[in-house]
């Protein structure tokens, strides 16, 4: 009798490890959740690459805006500088600007005329520099 009691235990206890050892393999709910876990994780990463690659652009972007903007703000400054000296002959003036160069162009009557314009051009707080091309052509 011990003996059968014995064989029972010893099935019995088979069977629990055997079920333990189930527990541990992963079925076709838990092979699917990991899978949707794993394309999530995926998913997320790409989209955080995205979101930081798009961010960049923004800001790339928004330094060209605010250079464009520093250049026209500049422009108008240097213009009203050139335009303000009653001794210069304003409607023969251009100004151009690209990130901080300031370009004078167009034709005035002495060199001190030219040499007045790019002073004028020079005060204007952050230009860098002054390309001064203007031509003295005498006015008879």
């Amino acid at each position: 009798m011990k003996t059968l009691e014995n064989f029972k235990l010893v099935g019995i206890s088979m069977l629990l490890v055997a079920g333990l050892a189930a527990c541990g393999k992963p079925g076709p709910a838990e092979t699917a959740g990991k899978k949707l876990d794993d394309a999530a994780n995926t998913a997320g990463m790409k989209i955080g690459e995205t979101v930081d690659k798009v961010g960049e652009k923004l800001s790339e972007k928004s330094d060209k805006v605010s250079v464009a903007i520093d250049d026209a703000e500049m422009t108008a400054k240097v213009k009203s500088a050139v335009f303000s000296d009653s001794g210069l002959n304003t409607l023969r003036i251009s100004v151009d600007t690209i990130k901080g160069v300031v370009t004078l162009t167009g034709s005035v009557n002495s060199q001190s005329e030219f040499d007045r314009a790019k002073a004028l051009a020079e005060s204007v707080a952050g230009v860098i520099e002054v390309k001064n091309h203007l031509q003295v052509i005498p006015s008879y």
